[in-house]
């Protein structure tokens, strides 16, 4: 793992809503993160884990402390998305449903400083479709509402593929996907981190899959990171009871996975 650290937070926060509706999502929250590490974001519904997401995708700033990707404030997000991209858990939320699938994603190449030809972005739609499981001619002149949601969340994903991103932002990235599929996806996420060396900022509310794909977990509750550390402290040794609760909500649960 590199030194140089990719996203720095200081007791940021950030607050929804006015007077006595005024939520805070997000409560001094500090940590930082290294480039290509694999770092999941861990909690139930409600915890503020997407909306720390968002912050460091550059979609919201926080309103007290300070964040920083690669030393700088991202002031800029049209430069931000260069080099940092996301899987969120609704990918119909995510494409226009008069245009095609394969136009949104050569369209996708357009937010690069350095767009590639017509024939290389076509060459790599191929390759990232292929990479999620999909003959390219299958969605030949599909549109996003003729597709399942478990197809469009692969699509979101073969959207990531082709266009390589120095960071991923992955919230629950394959919670529409079946087990097959699901590991397909996670198997070519480690390989193109390792080929890239990309830095994967996994969103779930499942600890088992924080385990196994991370270096390090944060696990939120109420708006903080209630407890950190590299998979095997945090599941084996658990200091808070929230990692407690999460770790007993697994079927079954009898410690054995863990070390294996």
């Amino acid at each position: 793992m590199q030194n140089d650290i990719i996203f720095s937070a200081r007791n940021i926060s950030k607050f929804f809503g006015h007077g006595k509706k005024r939520v805070c999502a997000v409560n001094e929250v500090s940590f930082d993160i290294a480039d290509g590490e694999i770092v999941s974001i861990v909690g139930g519904s409600g915890c503020g884990k997407s909306v720390l997401a968002k912050i460091m995708l550059g979609l919201y700033s926080p309103e007290q402390g300070s964040f920083l990707y690669k030393g700088k404030n991202i002031t800029d997000t049209r430069d931000h998305w260069n080099e940092v991209q996301s899987v969120f858990q609704d990918p119909f939320g995510c494409f226009n449903q008069f245009f095609s699938i394969r136009t949104q994603l050569k369209d996708a190449f357009g937010i690069l400083k350095n767009k590639p030809s017509k024939q290389e972005i076509d060459r790599r739609v191929d390759e990232a479709l292929l990479a999620v499981n999909v003959k390219p001619a299958d969605i030949e002149g599909k549109y996003p509402f003729e597709l399942s949601g478990g197809q469009m969340q692969r699509m979101l994903l073969a959207r990531i593929f082709a266009l390589k991103p120095k960071v991923l932002i992955a919230d629950e990235p394959t919670s529409m996907v079946d087990a097959c599929v699901r590991a397909n996806i996670l198997d070519y996420l480690m390989k193109l981190k390792d080929e890239l060396r990309m830095t994967i900022i996994f969103v779930t509310h499942d600890i088992g899959l924080a385990y196994y794909v991370s270096d390090r977990i944060f696990i939120m509750h109420e708006a903080k990171i209630v407890e950190a550390g590299p998979p095997e402290t945090v599941t084996q040794n658990p200091q808070s009871q929230h990692t407690i609760r999460l770790l007993e909500d697994i079927p079954d649960i009898n410690r054995e996975w863990i070390k294996k």
